[in-house]
């Protein structure tokens, strides 16, 4: 097998071109075999394969620098940098990383995980090597998805000025996780139909260079006419018009052309861009037929492509439902999408109302001021994405949403921890971000009833509001406790006295199984589903503090800015009125990947840890006590 003959960076230069091409049908097989145990990025791989292959044949690693934007499309780097008996533990814990990682090798370049950055990051690596004087190729890697991204242009407009040599390969299969949308999509499918502009010049190329003595020169000749020849063929020229050497589009399951390309464009002088042309889920044929299903994919059955999980219900499943439902309900509720149509559950509302389903492409920037004039133009926009990626528009919120305080609704999916996905998704930032915007309502369930009765109040206020929930199974425990959803009101589930768990969202699960644990000890404890971060329910903290000796917030969000900071602040503006305050939190750092229990065991946040960090402030609390008397 060739790829028993891949152990090491660079071994791919020993096989000879045919010999490549069983390489990419061995990795194809791989990963598809890998990936139905483990879970992850499919579809993405599968188009890169014969790519990745061609990159590795003309780089030297680790010298020069490969750059892929987002990330989830390396796997076929990683194996020929000699990772691949590593697979098995892909995105598990202490495992493989399902993105490019510098501490996992120094063959990876930028840790990534988040669109349209590889331009920028390259474009500053190539200045580097000017400025230190070195020797080495740098290639940024970008899809025509992450393209509909603003910051993309942004290092474009930077890369025009470059005289120094600089690669951008364009990734192009129409597809981001859903099928592309806007101008720049259609722009490149123009580009896609002209492809026979790429075939001509390399027949012609190759027929002038046959002809004894005259050949070379008439070689020449067309090389200097080129661009007039592109814009007769292909209308536009963009890139070209930018200041960046156009070539392509080439057949990105072509290894021996897409070598041939990328030879040239490292020949050139100032930045090139390369227009590579590839399928997503190549090789396997549920994930071409369902693309956005295989993009990222949980462990499946290889002979259907149907997943092997339990199928329960989760939180954007209920999402969508209760959307579907206010579709036709409320005529001028709207939903905003980046790219992100069917993971955030907005696919029923679209097919049931296309004229209000807007989906931006991966933009979250202008997903959310475009929101904002849906709302001044007297709509109700409901911008649903994942929390990793909603902080990319912090400064739209904060700016176009809360300082108008305009009624838009984020629904703030995959809130907290996400599991194996690692550091770039974990959305442990939202409730910090979000509860510092004045005019911002923010709220969490505890359970999939609440999630629908919190999207209800949403929707009706007249200023921003933010529901963040987590990834995975929704929780269907406490179905007893069905309070109305009132602003600001927190929910008690229990009310004993010592001890007062104050939960959000998530946690509200956990706290439930740590007060039980804490029951069995002979502790009496409250318990508080606190349902608003933002606006803080001090009234009933007034209360509790009454008759309890010791607050312990939970929240699945780092303790910086975070839900138990605000208690620890309300604390200090009552001096000795309220008991001592803990705060279980993720502490300052970024998590790695692993299961969501592996991490809140690791962190202390499971209900186990948080019963025990509990008993022992507790048990202080009481020395304290008695030492004072």
């Amino acid at each position: 097998m060739m790829l028993d003959r891949i152990t090491k960076p660079n071994d791919v230069k020993k096989l000879t071109l045919e010999e490549c091409e069983q390489l990419a049908d061995e990795i194809r097989q791989f990963l598809i075999r890998s990936l139905s145990e483990t879970g992850g990025h499919l579809a993405p791989n599968l188009g890169v394969v014969e790519l990745t292959i061609a990159l590795h044949r003309v780089l030297n690693f680790p010298k020069d620098k490969l750059i892929w934007d987002v990330g989830h499309q390396a796997y076929t780097h990683k194996i020929l940098t000699g990772r691949k008996d590593q697979f098995p533990t892909l995105r598990k814990t202490d495992g493989l990383s399902g993105f490019p990682k510098r501490k996992e090798s120094d063959c990876d370049a930028f840790d990534t995980g988040h669109s349209s950055t590889s331009i920028s990051a390259g474009l500053g690596l190539v200045r580097a090597r000017e400025l230190q004087g070195e020797n080495f190729t740098v290639i940024s890697v970008i899809g025509d998805g992450a393209l509909t991204g603003g910051m993309a242009y942004e290092a474009l407009n930077n890369a025009a000025d470059l005289n120094k040599n600089f690669i951008i390969v364009l990734n192009d299969n129409e597809m981001s996780i859903t099928k592309n949308v806007g101008g720049m999509s259609n722009y490149l499918g123009n580009i896609r139909t002209a492809a026979s502009y790429t075939e001509l010049k390399i027949g012609v190329t190759q027929a002038l260079k046959k002809i004894p003595r005259v050949g070379e020169g008439m070689v020449d000749a067309l090389h200097k006419t080129k661009n007039s020849i592109k814009q007769f063929v292909i209308p536009g020229m963009l890139f070209e018009n930018m200041g960046l050497t156009y070539l392509g589009p080439v057949d990105g399951h072509n290894i021996s052309q897409m070598v041939k390309v990328l030879q040239e464009a490292k020949r050139k002088d100032g930045p090139v861009l390369v227009h590579v042309l590839t399928e997503k889920g190549r090789g396997y044929a549920p994930a071409v037929r369902h693309p956005a299903r295989f993009h990222g994919t949980a462990p499946f059955e290889i002979e259907t492509g149907l997943p092997k999980s339990n199928g329960k219900a989760t939180y954007t499943d209920i999402f969508s439902t209760v959307m579907r439902k206010f579709g036709d309900r409320e005529k001028d509720v709207v939903a905003i999408s980046a790219a992100m149509i069917p993971g955030t559950g907005l696919k029923r509302f679209g097919n049931m109302f296309p004229n209000r389903m807007f989906d931006v492409g991966i933009a979250e920037e202008h997903a959310v001021t475009f929101a904002a004039g849906l709302a001044l133009g007297g709509l109700r926009p409901v911008v649903a994405i994942y929390s990793s990626f909603l902080q990319r528009a912090v400064d739209q919120i904060l700016q176009d949403v809360c300082m108008q305080n305009l009624p838009v609704v984020f629904a703030v999916d995959r809130a907290g921890l996400v599991g194996s996905d690692g550091e770039t998704h974990h959305g442990c930032f939202d409730l910090s971000y979000l509860s510092m915007m004045p005019n911002m309502t923010v709220m969490a369930p505890k359970n999939k009833w609440e999630l629908s009765d919190m999207l209800k109040f949403a929707i009706r206020q007249k200023g921003p509001v933010a529901i963040r929930y987590p990834r995975g199974e929704a929780y269907d425990g406490l179905q007893e406790h069905r309070d109305p959803v009132c602003m600001g009101k927190a929910e008690v589930i229990a009310r004993e006295g010592g001890i007062a768990l104050l939960a959000v969202g998530s946690m509200v699960k956990i706290a439930r199984e740590a007060r039980r644990i804490l029951k069995e000890r002979g502790c009496r404890v409250t318990l508080v589903n606190m349902r608003f971060v933002k606006p803080l329910d001090t009234g009933l903290l007034d209360q509790l503090a009454e008759d309890h000796s010791l607050f312990v917030t939970l929240e699945e969000n780092v303790k910086s800015g975070g839900f138990g900071e605000a208690v620890l602040a309300a604390a200090a503006r009552r001096k000795e009125k309220w008991p001592p305050v803990q705060v279980i939190a993720i502490e300052d750092q970024f998590v790695p990947q692993g299961s969501i229990p592996e991490l809140l065991h690791r962190l202390g946040m499971d209900a186990e840890a948080v019963a025990d960090r509990t008993y022992r402030w507790f048990e202080e609390s009481k020395e304290t006590d008695r030492r004072e008397e």
